[in-house]
């Protein structure tokens, strides 16, 4: 495991991004001088305005004017803190989403060129109510699962860190996408394994098994992105990215597509890996004379019953997260062999079987390890 830890470690130094900057600038992303701002809600009245873009019908046709809700606040931060100022908020916000003193976020265009300055509506703040529910899931962390809880915690903060720092700049700036989702998905899983579980034999196994799951998700998903001639593509928000990455930003989306699919196999690969592990580890502390044909089939019937509840996992969270689709596949009344082969549903289909073959995979992978390394490392009698 040292030597795939230092593998990736070397693979990340090598592959390190360059400049996110100079892609937004190549891209004409230039700084507009907006300044988000906080600001608490004073009052609220319901009036007409001419529509919007965003006041479109589902037949296309588009209103001349349309009811709008102008919403008062007080400035509490930036630049122009103590102002009274009056947005229009967004189409989808009502009036009794907005009470008296409710706090929220506008953007601030400065005056410039003449032009006096201009407030907007931005959102809602919603820092206080996030930042208590991430307490919570904290404290749950910690009361359910003691240490290792929080350490779990830590581990998924440092995660987050590395997609972050390394692998979101690496797949903006061009870097392969398979080489560096799966050098940071290694460094990933060997920090947060050994940060949570120990660095014990049994959790260098679970890693090993992980790894190997992750390659053969990669290895699967580039062959049916290839056969299936995924088109990157498959809305108006990759349509844009693609122009955002540059002339050969088609091409970097199918990377990016490659690298999403390792990802979302991650989590999930080290909860089976972990899991048949500490199984196999178990069995071979019930059954010390058990020999590897016994642990692997031991192991393999607690395997089974996991595979089946982590199969639906997968299937239902895609699911879950691809719901508004859905219900427009529905109200639309599309054949539906025809809608789940296209678009981003034929994505959300490749990325949904790579993983589970790839977890399938890692089932008996990881179970034979883990049984190969408790029969070897089995104290043996004098």
């Amino acid at each position: 495991m040292l030597l795939l830890a230092v593998a990736a470690v070397v693979t990340m130094v090598a592959t390190w991004p360059g400049s996110v900057h100079e892609v937004a600038d190549k891209a004409g992303l230039v700084d507009t001088g907006v300044q988000y701002v906080s600001a608490t809600v004073t009052g609220r009245t319901t009036s007409t305005c001419d529509a919007t873009v965003e006041d479109t019908r589902a037949d296309g046709s588009q209103p001349t004017s349309v009811s709008c809700l102008k919403v008062a606040a007080h400035v509490t931060s930036g630049p122009r803190a103590g102002a009274d100022i009056s947005v229009i908020a967004t189409a989808s916000v009502t009036a009794d989403e907005v009470p008296v003193g409710t706090r929220i976020i506008v953007e601030y265009y400065p005056a410039a060129d003449g032009q006096a300055e201009t407030w907007a509506w931005s959102d809602f703040r919603r820092s206080v109510p996030l930042g208590a529910l991430s307490l919570a899931f904290v404290l749950v962390a910690g009361l359910v699962g003691g240490w290792r809880g929080l350490r779990s915690v830590l581990g998924l903060a440092i995660a987050l860190a590395v997609l972050w720092v390394y692998l979101l700049p690496a797949l903006i700036t061009g870097r392969p996408a398979v080489v560096t989702s799966l050098a940071a998905s290694v460094a990933i899983m060997v920090v947060v394994a050994y940060l949570t579980h120990g660095p014990t034999l049994r959790t260098t196994t679970a890693l090993i098994g992980t790894v190997a799951g992750l390659v053969m998700i990669a290895g699967i998903g580039v062959l049916a992105a290839h056969a299936a001639h995924l088109s990157p593509v498959a809305g108006e928000e990759d349509f844009r990215l693609a122009g955002m990455l540059g002339d050969d930003g088609v091409a970097r989306l199918r990377g990016v597509f490659l690298a999403s699919i390792v990802l979302a196999g991650l989590g999930v690969l080290n909860d089976v890996t972990i899991t048949q592990a500490s199984a196999v580890g178990e069995l071979a502390e019930v059954a010390p004379r058990a020999g590897f044909t016994a642990l692997f089939t031991g192991g393999m019937r607690i395997g089974r019953d996991h595979l089946a509840s982590t199969v639906y996992t997968i299937a239902f969270a895609y699911a879950g997260a691809a719901l508004p689709v859905l219900l427009m596949v529905q109200l639309y009344e599309l054949p539906l062999a025809q809608t789940l082969t296209q678009g981003v549903f034929a994505q959300e289909i490749v990325r949904t079987l790579a993983g589970a073959i790839g977890l399938l995979l890692a089932i008996p992978a990881t179970t034979a390890i883990a049984a190969a390394v408790e029969v070897r490392t089995r104290p043996h009698p004098v």
